[in-house]
């Protein structure tokens, strides 16, 4: 029998909306696009990269709550609100992925309020951190 788990962070945001942070069928693992918010103290911080830094705290907190990580992500879609900025993005989120190598998209469109300077949104795969890994080098 198919297993769905669905985590809640206590958002006001997940509540008006009526969504979860992350969805778990079986071993697939869906988190939502993250903002930098942090759950504790509703702040945002003003950096661009600190931002991002608190999207992936709450990225692995709600991985975490399904025994998964980082390690376990297969896809990740990166949301940033000003061009200038992505390259130092892309670059801070090399090292939260380096070895990992999920699929990947970075755009740059607006985002719900122009205080968010990034949001990420990921899938994971439990236990693909430690599946066998045949890496494929076309070019």
């Amino acid at each position: 029998m198919t297993q769905i788990v669905k985590v809640k962070t206590g958002s006001k945001f997940e509540e008006i909306a009526s969504y979860s942070r992350l969805v778990m069928v079986d071993n697939m693992i869906y988190v939502s696009n993250s903002a930098g918010r942090n759950p504790d103290t509703q702040e945002i911080p003003e950096g661009v990269i600190e931002q991002t830094e608190q999207v992936f705290n709450n990225i692995e907190r709600a991985l975490a709550a399904v025994d998964a990580t980082l390690a376990d992500v297969i896809v990740s879609h990166v949301f940033i609100q000003n061009p200038k900025d992505i390259h130092d993005v892309m670059a801070y989120i090399g090292t939260k992925f380096k070895g990992v190598n999920p699929v990947s998209t970075a755009t740059c469109p607006p985002l719900g309020s122009t205080t968010y300077k990034v949001e990420v949104e990921v899938t994971a795969y439990r236990g693909a951190s430690t599946a066998y890994v045949k890496e494929i080098t076309i070019s």
